[in-house]
Parts: C-alpha cells; structure tokens; sequence
C-alpha cells in the first residue's frame, strides 16, 4: 500500500452527505473555528450557509493549480470521518483511492491486515 498521494477522490466522494462530525466537533468549531460552524446545519456538515441545502462538494477542498494534488483548507480540525479514512479496503476499492498496489487487490484480506497494522502504529 502507497501513501496517499493527495489525490482527492475520498474528499469529492464523501463531501455531499457522506460525512458527519462529532458533536464535540461541532461545538469545538462553534467556539473556535465559526468559519467552519457556519457550514454545518442540525447536526450535518457541508451545508449551504446561505440555503441551508447540502453542498455537493466540501467547501474546504483545495485544487493545487496546475497539478493533480489536493488539500484540505482546514486539515488540523477537519472531522475525525477525513482523518480516519481509509478504514476498510473494500472502501478503497470502491473508492479507486490510489494508494491501493495491485499486490493488495491480489490479497484484499492481506492488504486490510497491513491497513489495521497501520492504525495500531
């Protein structure tokens, strides 16, 4: 399994309904970061402020110009969904994410063995 390489799939796939933050996420932002509350509406995140309907993409993914990398505008305090990702390979696979190797999509058991070992490190 490769590092990520900041290809952004996870981040356009999930930014439309597909993620939630805690609610001490939530309060934290309502306190700290109103920035970031100020897209969050009864409990979802990446809400319109001005609609209040979901946005289709999240308000905080950044295309680096001229090249194929993203980020994230608020990486320190994105939810703990985006820093837990990837948790399971059939996700990845679903998902395209490319830091799965063919080695992995031969093993999918393997590859989710060495995917757990990741997060006890």
């Amino acid at each position: 399994m490769k590092d990520c390489n900041q290809c952004g799939k996870c981040c356009q796939i999930y930014a439309d309904g597909g993620l939630s933050a805690t609610v001490e996420e939530i309060a934290w932002w309502r306190d700290q970061r109103p920035n970031i509350a100020q897209y969050v509406s009864d409990g979802r995140i990446w809400m319109d402020p001005e609609s209040g309907e979901q946005l289709s993409s999240c308000p905080w993914l950044r295309k680096e110009p001229d090249k194929d990398i993203y980020s994230c505008a608020i990486y320190d305090d994105r939810p703990e969904d985006c820093r837990l990702y990837p948790v399971l390979i059939s996700d990845m696979v679903r998902d395209q994410c490319e830091m799965l190797e063919k080695i992995d999509l031969l093993d999918l058991e393997s590859a989710q063995q060495k995917l757990n070992r990741s997060y006890a490190d």
